[in-house]
């Protein structure tokens, strides 16, 4: 019984301390560059794109396709720094905690 009652107090703490790293996860940013730093998106931490920002030399070009990929190529590396950030604060949050293999957080 004492053993449940300590990993239900665990639990608890668990449950502050990810509502405390979601809203700090939220309040992120990240920023994702593409073609040497000719586009720039930027990310919240909930993964919805924030800035872009693109270099006007790329509009002496007719080449429309290739500025599409650029964008595309940014805001995928940014969206990948988000979610790295996000997997290290997880681990950091439940490092110690018996989470059974498999088992996937609700965020």
């Amino acid at each position: 019984m004492r053993d449940i009652m300590g990993m239900m107090k665990q639990a608890k703490e668990m449950q502050a301390k990810m509502a405390a790293m979601q809203e700090e996860i939220a309040a992120l940013e990240a920023e994702g560059h593409a073609g040497g730093g000719l586009v720039t998106v930027k990310l919240s931490g909930k993964g919805a794109l924030t800035a872009l920002t693109i270099d006007p030399s790329l509009f002496k070009e007719d080449d429309i396709e290739v500025i599409e990929d650029l964008i595309i190529a940014a805001h995928n590396e940014a969206k990948a720094k988000v979610e790295a950030i996000m997997a290290e604060k997880t681990q950091a949050l439940t490092a110690g905690l018996p989470i059974p293999p498999g088992f996937k957080l609700p965020f």
